[in-house]
């Protein structure tokens, strides 16, 4: 209902760019399950500055230091896509482009958490940290054992992505629901993304990851941007 009502209130406009968008991330889910490494990276290179336009189209001129961190998160999530293309023989990009998916949720983090309102869940919605604490700690139990020397930067990764989602959950009553539950099935869907790219890389391998990894990806990538949108723009459900 969420995702229908921001389509329909916020024009065609959107509705044209957000079509792209799906197409664009739906072509490089197939190319990328291929052999043929370039057309699966320049359709993958194309997936977030779609979501640029869409971000700029409804927010430029850009008012705040927020909505410039937002920008900034999706240009490090860029350079990831980019970077980690080229890190399945080679440690030091695969480190890269952890890095930027790191800056991305450190910034989607502030933006998060620094939401006018009251951070109920430093305060009366602490509960709500019980089932992130849960699935952080069954994670890096999962993969601990293949981790090597990259121990600490998993870790620390899993520590920073799961913050980004309970600052995700701390916009309840920030925001307008539209807004929150956009942003948060967003978090959410990053989180599962980011932790099959885990469990391939350090882990057990799977059939169809690639699908996983990328749908899930495309889909928090646009929920938490038009999400993010909807708060500024204060679009409600009819």
């Amino acid at each position: 209902m969420y995702f229908f009502s921001f389509v329909l209130l916020c024009g065609m406009k959107n509705s044209v760019i957000s079509i792209i968008y799906f197409l664009i991330g739906l072509t490089s889910i197939i190319l990328l399950n291929q052999s043929a490494f370039w057309t699966g990276f320049f359709s993958k290179a194309l997936i977030i500055p779609v979501l640029i336009i869409l971000f700029l189209t409804n927010l430029y001129p850009l008012s705040n230091k927020l909505q410039w961190m937002m920008l900034a998160g999706l240009f490090f999530s860029w350079a990831g896509d980019v970077i980690l293309e080229f890190s399945d023989n080679n440690s030091n990009f695969f480190i890269i482009g952890l890095v930027c998916f790191l800056l991305t949720h450190l910034l989607y983090f502030i933006v998060f958490f620094i939401t006018p309102g009251k951070n109920s869940i430093l305060s009366n919605r602490i509960y709500f940290l019980i089932p992130v604490i849960i699935y952080g700690v069954i994670l890096v139990s999962y993969l601990y054992a293949g981790l090597a020397e990259m121990k600490l930067p998993v870790i620390l990764y899993a520590i920073i992505i799961l913050t980004m989602l309970t600052a995700a959950i701390n916009r309840k009553d920030k925001v307008n629901k539209v807004s929150f539950y956009l942003v948060l099935a967003g978090a959410i869907l990053f989180v599962i993304s980011d932790s099959s790219i885990a469990i391939t890389k350090f882990s057990h391998p799977f059939k169809s990851s690639v699908i996983v990894i990328m749908s899930t990806y495309v889909v928090a990538q646009y929920l938490i941007v038009i999400g993010y949108i909807a708060q500024i723009v204060n679009v409600k459900p009819e």
